[in-house]
């Protein structure tokens, strides 16, 4: 489990090619490889991967098919970066949101408005049936940061990033065309997908 606070991002070095299979190697600072062990989940870009191996700095992580076509981490190059998030601990503070790191699909850049100390992104998702569970002030995480959601229209909707956001992710430097991880808040989505079965079972 996560909680959607990126602790920062971590550069690609090397990508291993096998058929409907990818290696991926982040090099990870130190600060974020405390206590790290070879099957711990770590989020990249949001998406839950477990440690394959760990060779000083360079860190290994195995994509499935469904991985690299579901997610943006089927588009990465050697020399891109991710967001990095350990997962989380009990007891430890939660900041954001609960989050499984099973991304639900990926989302395009469609608009970037920059003002003196604000940023505000907004996302065009790929199917009308998604943005049930995007609600107005809701929960939602982008390539795995725990956001709130501002303004919602047909299949659009924005977030509000604040410069500590923009400095610590990959955020900051995301450009039109950009396709992102997007996890709905999952007590929406249980709530939504509830009251559906609901209905559809009255008829």
């Amino acid at each position: 489990m996560f909680t959607g606070i990126v602790q920062g991002v971590a550069q690609i070095v090397s990508i291993s090619e096998k058929t409907n299979f990818r290696t991926q190697i982040v090099k990870m600072p130190i600060e974020m490889r405390q206590g790290l062990e070879v099957g711990a989940s770590v989020a990249n870009n949001g998406v839950c991967l477990t440690v394959t191996k760990i060779n000083g700095d360079l860190v290994s992580f195995d994509l499935m098919t469904e991985t690299l076509c579901l997610t943006n981490l089927g588009l990465a190059k050697e020399g891109d970066w991710v967001n990095i998030e350990r997962a989380m601990q009990m007891g430890s503070e939660i900041g954001g949101h609960i989050l499984s790191g099973h991304v639900y699909c990926t989302a395009e850049i469609v608009n970037i408005i920059r003002t003196e100390n604000n940023c505000q992104i907004w996302f065009q998702l790929p199917q009308a049936e998604h943005m049930k569970y995007v609600l107005t002030k809701g929960f939602i995480a982008v390539d795995g940061i725990s956001l709130t959601i501002g303004e919602v229209k047909a299949q659009q909707f924005c977030v509000n990033l604040i410069p500590e956001t923009l400095n610590r992710t990959l955020m900051g430097a995301r450009q039109l065309g950009d396709k992102v991880n997007i996890e709905f808040d999952p007590q929406t989505q249980a709530i939504v997908d509830t009251v559906e079965r609901y209905l559809a079972s009255k008829g």
